[in-house]
């Protein structure tokens, strides 16, 4: 069975350049080209899909947002992002979100179906421009937390639950858990206790009013 892949990009010409590409392997087949993330996530049930492209600045509904959407319906798609930006929170933010790739727009041609390859595997695939993006480390060699994991980590650390960070952030609590996870892996903490420990000895509970 070949592989089903869905392009979702608001600019036509990339959409149908990634198209043109994909149509040249016998084992991937292009179910459909989308203009924004909402008209993925309206159609990801019935278009049976293995792998989405998808760009992460659209109309309707961003990449970020649709990813989280696609896979609370279809929790086994592979989302691979193709995009131009190459910043560390772009990239941090759409891993945590549940993404399994990043490529930027500027990769060779055929690296796009290395990319699928490599995540219908089970891997996550990051570009050399996504990796060498992601290479700064704090002071103590640990990899920077998002912005997002900062917030996450200031309510876990004031003993909220997953589900009242949720409630409060306005995301599922299946994102509060992947975010969670990623926390206690970039920081090498195991614990809950051990967040809240983390916090406090580095400021992240002053000045908070609670």
């Amino acid at each position: 069975m070949p592989i089903r892949a869905l392009i979702v990009d608001d600019h036509p010409m990339v959409a149908e350049g990634i198209q043109s590409i994909l149509e040249t392997y016998d084992d991937i087949e292009v179910v459909g080209t989308l203009c924004n993330g909402q008209e993925a996530v309206d159609r990801i049930e019935t278009l049976e899909v293995d792998v989405v492209l998808l760009d992460l600045n659209m109309p309707v509904l961003g990449g970020i947002s649709a990813t989280e959407m696609m896979l609370e319906r279809m929790p086994d798609t592979r989302i691979l992002i193709l995009s131009m930006h190459d910043s560390p929170e772009y990239i941090s933010t759409a891993l945590s979100h549940g993404a399994r790739g990043y490529l930027l727009k500027d990769v060779p041609t055929d690296e796009i179906k290395v990319a699928i390859d490599a995540v219908m595997q089970g891997e996550t695939y990051l570009c050399t421009g996504a990796r060498t993006s992601l290479k700064p480390r704090t002071s103590d060699g640990r990899e920077p937390l998002t912005s997002r994991e900062q917030t996450i980590l200031l309510r876990l650390a004031r003993g909220q639950s997953n589900r009242e960070v949720a409630e409060e952030l306005g995301i599922s609590v299946r994102t509060v858990e992947t975010h969670r996870k990623n926390i206690k892996r970039k920081l090498d903490i195991s614990s809950t206790a051990g967040l809240t420990r983390y916090a406090m000895e580095h400021g992240v509970l002053q000045g908070t009013g609670t």
